[in-house]
């Protein structure tokens, strides 16, 4: 490593963590799922042209079995958005062939009734589906319950202000961090939400509290700040932002080992919150209202969010 022009500066080095989602190569550069495609279309080429090589020529059926074998080697080693273009295909199929139009109906979507015009019944469109969500139900402790997908919880993450810092608390920054990759064990996401934030009721909440404050100053400071609040609010384009630690756990087979699931996703946003505090990063894990309430907002992104927790620092 060149040593850096100015002494004062520590090394850049961070180990990068292993892709722990990489599957495993079982021949030569193949996954198993990649040989297993190569060696069934093999079988099946030879064995046309085992069928067939009495009445033709070998040129002729390598001529006519190159474009599928050219078709089956590129689904199979192909990559696109990060995965195997097979399984892309498969995602788009099923992205077509699913219902764009979904409302929330545990007893189903009724037909339209027959008063309605069919001239009406054509406009509307397609017939809605029922939606259904991924998750089965949520603890008290905040764990979604993902069914056949394991088990799943969410924290809140502070932020750091990284480019305020000398090197070498960067480089120490980054490496608790690379620290927290190389220990994970299972399935972790980091999500950065943009939200709508409403601040008429910490305004109102201000203007409540202000006539309580020991001092008139104080309470002529707290009035004027509630009424800042009221303008920012009625500009109606505030956003806040909100760091999501979301950790998952795959399903057991038996019941008894789903329950441990549900336990050890809580432990492992425990962990994380243990390892990332050199990092200068609060996890705060949610419990169950408020990881209910995070997935309503994920559901609904255009409602307003009370702005209740943070500071107003973190709006944007």
């Amino acid at each position: 490593m060149a040593a850096p022009d100015n002494p004062t500066e520590a090394p850049s080095s961070t180990r990068i963590p292993a892709d722990i989602s990489r599957p495993d190569r079982l021949l030569g550069p193949f996954t198993a799922r990649q040989t297993a495609l190569l060696a069934a279309a093999a079988i099946v080429l030879y064995a046309g042209w085992w069928a067939t090589r009495p009445f033709m020529a070998p040129i002729t059926y390598a001529a006519l079995a190159a474009p599928l074998a050219g078709a089956v080697a590129a689904l199979t080693l192909g990559h696109r958005e990060g995965i195997g273009l097979d399984r892309f295909l498969l995602a788009a199929l099923a992205h077509a062939r699913t219902p764009k139009r979904r409302v929330y109906a545990p007893d189903g979507v009724p037909p339209l009734p027959s008063v309605v015009p069919a001239r009406w019944v054509k406009a509307a469109g397609p017939h809605p589906a029922a939606m259904r969500m991924p998750y089965d139900g949520i603890t008290p402790e905040g764990v979604l319950d993902l069914g056949s997908e394991g088990s799943a919880a969410m924290a809140t993450c502070s932020t750091v202000n990284f480019d305020l810092r000398s090197v070498a608390e960067q480089q120490g920054l980054t490496a608790a961090f690379a620290r927290w990759l190389n220990s994970l064990t299972g399935p972790a996401q980091l999500l950065v939400r943009s939200h709508r934030v409403d601040l008429a009721p910490l305004a109102d909440v201000l203007q409540h509290n202000a006539a309580a404050l020991p001092h008139p100053a104080l309470e002529a400071a707290a009035r004027a700040h509630a009424d800042f609040l009221s303008d920012l609010a009625a500009s109606g384009n505030l956003l806040g932002r909100q760091i999501l630690l979301v950790a998952r756990e795959e399903a057991a087979a038996s019941s008894v080992m789903r329950n441990s699931g549900a336990v050890r996703v809580i432990q492992r946003l425990d962990e994380a919150a243990r390892a990332l505090a050199p990092a200068e990063i609060t996890v705060t894990p949610l419990d169950g209202p408020h990881t209910a309430r995070a997935v309503h907002a994920a559901c609904n992104p255009e409602t307003p969010t009370p702005h209740i927790n943070g500071s107003e620092g973190d709006l944007a």
